[in-house]
């Protein structure tokens, strides 16, 4: 990358910090799109449409979602420089749009997730201070769709007996406010009862909280228990349940597109794949004229 370049380069980031509130990570991962981008180009700043059109050929043995990736970070780094009248015209347009299918989110059905709380409930009634901890986490990851780092990271006084909702920092620093079951209000509260005390966090460890390691081999000890494969589970798969089983409840996709942060309704779009898939299994396997041979 040329010292123009890594200039403008620097310019966008800061951008991208300020404003966006882009966390450190998504900025060393544009930054790699561009250094990358740059050994194709030469120069980023002054490639024309014809250069661009160009690294679909460059990029071809590439994943269709990286293509996609770096395409959307130069279209997105473009615009800057033409809305910061550091260059007259967008080139953008030129890059390669690779069609790709996303994959279908793994999910538990209702029932499954009904047998992980029984077996946590079970074991939370001892009164033994990691399972009641483990209902806690449990009851908010199902019940209000929190991604796994949001729910380690909650403050101690995040959840508040009355108050059925919480702000919850999502990605890019964005705050949201988030509904909490009566159910996971009361969990939560047994958990506060006994919980260790002197510090900032709803779940801490040492002097800082959870990690979202831990969560993953929690959540996954906790389907075992249920006597679900625990490979088929995790805190993402069961924010992809809670959403699911929102939207086939008859929740508003607008709705939901709020509940689970997405700056995106596109994203959000991925559940109704998801239900339409479920109703043609169901239409192939309960309809009366399924089983009937010509």
């Amino acid at each position: 990358m040329t010292p123009d370049d890594r200039a403008l380069v620097d310019r966008f980031l800061d951008m991208m910090a300020a404003e966006a509130g882009s966390s450190p990570h998504t900025l060393a991962a544009y930054r790699n799109d561009f250094e990358r981008a740059a050994e194709s180009l030469g120069s980023l700043g002054v490639a024309d449409s014809d250069a661009l059109s160009r690294l679909g050929a460059d990029w071809a043995d590439l994943a269709p979602a990286t293509v996609a990736r770096r395409s959307a970070a130069l279209r997105r780094f473009y615009g800057f420089l033409v809305d910061e009248g550091l260059r007259k015209d967008d080139p953008s347009p030129a890059l390669p749009r690779p069609r790709f299918e996303r994959p279908l989110p793994r999910i538990l059905e209702a029932g499954e997730v009904e047998r992980m709380f029984e077996a946590a409930e079970d074991r939370a009634a001892s009164g033994e201070l990691a399972a009641v901890r483990n209902l806690s986490l449990l009851e908010l990851l199902y019940g209000s769709g929190l991604r796994a780092t949001e729910l380690v990271s909650l403050p101690r006084a995040s959840v508040r007996e009355g108050q059925p909702f919480m702000m919850v920092r999502g990605k890019g620093s964005k705050e949201r406010l988030v509904p909490i079951s009566t159910r996971a209000i009361a969990a939560v509260a047994k958990w506060l009862e006994i919980a260790p005390g002197g510090t900032l966090w709803l779940f801490p460890s040492g002097k800082k909280h959870i990690s979202r390691v831990r969560l993953f081999q929690i959540v996954r000890a906790m389907a075992a228990d249920a006597g679900i494969a625990p490979e088929r589970v995790s805190p993402h798969v069961l924010r992809h349940a809670f959403a699911t089983h929102l939207l086939s409840g008859g929740a508003d996709l607008r709705v939901l597109q709020s509940l689970l942060g997405h700056a995106d309704i596109a994203t959000t779009q991925i559940y109704t794949h998801v239900d339409s898939a479920r109703l043609v299994e169901l239409v192939n396997a309960r309809h009366p004229l399924a089983q009937r041979s010509r």
